[in-house]
């Protein structure tokens, strides 16, 4: 599965110039992109996603799996989708850019109770600030995040610093992988 996602997201969501000509949200330029959501958007990206990602979590007995809006949105659906096939199941939740400010004022969409083990996951990570940001919101609506779950590491020390608020850290797919099978498909 994680191949074919790779395949997948070389073909839908990664980009590379010989010169830095995307401009990532640090204000950095950089040679290459990597846009997920077209990837996980898509049917077969959401299936592969959502399996690679429930794996990472299967046998922590958590209660939720979510992350920062709208990066992370589809693959926790996906990957709660795929807790439910198993057996297993795992709510999604969604962490709002702006706190709800009428009605219940919260950062948090869906079925969580504090006190609930959860992941944080994002689609990409770079410095690792968007997935921090989730962490401590999540934290600050009483949630205990457990492990912490990126789909594509940029390898540009985002997850050594999401290991500073959470030690169980991981990445599915890494820039080197992606730049190796975009060099054998000759794109």
């Amino acid at each position: 599965m994680k191949k074919e996602l790779i395949d997948l997201l070389c073909r839908k969501s990664f980009k590379y110039s010989q010169e830095p000509t995307f401009k990532l949200v640090s204000g950095k330029m950089s040679h290459f992109y990597v846009n997920c959501k077209p990837a996980t958007l898509s049917p077969r990206g959401m299936f592969l996603a959502g399996n690679l990602i429930f794996d990472t979590i299967e046998n922590l007995n958590l209660d939720g799996i979510g992350g920062l809006t709208f990066g992370a949105d589809p693959i926790a659906i996906a990957a709660a989708f795929v807790s439910e096939l198993r057996d297993k199941p795992v709510k999604a939740f969604s962490i709002r850019k702006t706190r709800k400010d009428h009605g219940i004022v919260r950062w948090i969409e869906g079925d969580m109770n504090p006190d609930e083990r959860v992941a944080v996951i994002d689609d990409v990570a770079t410095t690792g600030g968007s997935t921090i940001k989730a962490i401590e919101r999540a934290r600050s609506e009483g949630l205990d995040v457990v492990k912490a779950v990126i789909l594509v590491d940029r390898q540009e020390g985002g997850l050594e610093n999401i290991r500073q608020h959470v030690t169980d850290a991981v990445a599915v797919i890494t820039r080197d992988e992606l730049m190796a099978r975009w060099k054998l498909q000759g794109t």
